[in-house]
């Protein structure tokens, strides 16, 4: 599963390094509210796995600071909406402290939080914040979709000496997928591309991934071949190979679970108007939250996201078919 991917990662980090610690809300003795963290106190010690109060200002602050003076912190963040709290310390110390330094600091510091909607728990603690830090230099932006991708990622983000906001999501924890045996890391800023295809380029993080996939193998019961791509990354951002899949294809689509206003998927498709526009047979479709608080309720939760028919109807779209009426809902 998911979340055994990532204890995976943190476990063999930890081994290989003494400097890795872990804090958050009850992550210890708890093993974490999505079991992430389960056993590690019983093998590594309360000095290394350690509860904090319900107090993200200054667990941010004391992994910042931490880092700074040499060690390896993991903060992990129940909720991403928490982060506001101690967003001083990311944006003002931690993403800029390289810099003002003349080169010299380091801040090898990974934030795990999760975000995103599900089970109706409401505006504030269902956001998808990506662009938030993705807007800041100096921060590195990482957003996982498989377990594989969890695992690697998260192994090269604690080798880092730059800080890393690691953003997971609440219904990817349970997922399955394989993880290859031995070491297992991945570099940033490397896309991947989750299928293979011809006639459109779906671009897709998160958990927005599984529903990508779904929607393409819909399409390909009607004989449009669509490709999936996860950028697995967003800052760095594979450029490259967002452009060469967008050569290959002519069309793209862009799903994003954050609100359309401000986003990153706007970004991509500015990237892609500027460095790839000879290559679009069709205009660029985003398919985005609405620019509203998430709703509690599960249905208006539900309407507030992209939506299998919301993606099948863009790809339709750009490829200047009519929906039908089930993708037009």
């Amino acid at each position: 599963m998911y979340r055994d991917a990532l204890r995976e990662a943190l476990d063999e980090e930890m081994q290989r390094d003494p400097t890795v610690f872990i804090i958050g809300e009850g992550i210890a003795e708890r093993g974490g509210s999505y079991k992430v963290t389960e056993g590690l106190l019983a093998k590594y010690g309360p000095h290394r796995v350690r509860d904090t109060p319900i107090a993200e200002a200054g667990m941010i602050g004391v992994g910042v600071g931490a880092a700074i003076a040499g060690a390896r912190p993991v903060v992990e963040i129940l909720y991403v909406d928490f982060a506001m709290l101690g967003m001083d310390m990311l944006v003002n110390q931690a993403a800029k402290f390289r810099l003002m330094t003349g080169g010299d600091g380091r801040v090898p510091f990974v934030m795990r939080t999760q975000g995103g909607t599900g089970g109706g728990v409401a505006a504030q603690h269902s956001q998808s914040l990506e662009a938030l830090f993705y807007h800041i230099p100096g921060l590195k932006v990482v957003m996982p979709s498989v377990p594989a991708d969890a695992k690697g990622l998260l192994k090269y983000a604690l080798r880092q000496s730059d800080p890393v906001m690691f953003l997971e999501h609440k219904h990817l924890y349970m997922t399955k997928g394989l993880v290859p045996d031995g070491e297992h890391v991945i570099e940033f800023g490397k896309a991947d591309i989750k299928r293979p295809g011809k006639d459109v380029t779906i671009i897709a993080w998160s958990n927005m991934i599984p529903r990508a996939l779904e929607a393409a193998a819909k399409l390909a019961e009607e004989g449009i071949d669509a490709e999936v791509l996860d950028p697995r990354t967003l800052v760095p951002l594979d450029k490259a190979a967002i452009l060469a899949s967008v050569a290959k294809t002519n069309r793209v689509v862009i799903v994003q679970e954050a609100v359309r206003r401000g986003g990153v998927a706007s970004d991509i498709a500015s990237i892609i108007q500027e460095e790839a526009f000879y290559h679009l047979d069709a205009p660029i479709e985003i398919v985005a939250g609405l620019n509203v608080p998430v709703p509690f309720n599960l249905e208006l939760e539900k309407a507030s996201i992209p939506q299998l028919p919301n993606i099948i109807a863009a790809v339709r779209r750009s490829l200047h078919l009519k929906s039908d009426a089930t993708a037009a809902q």
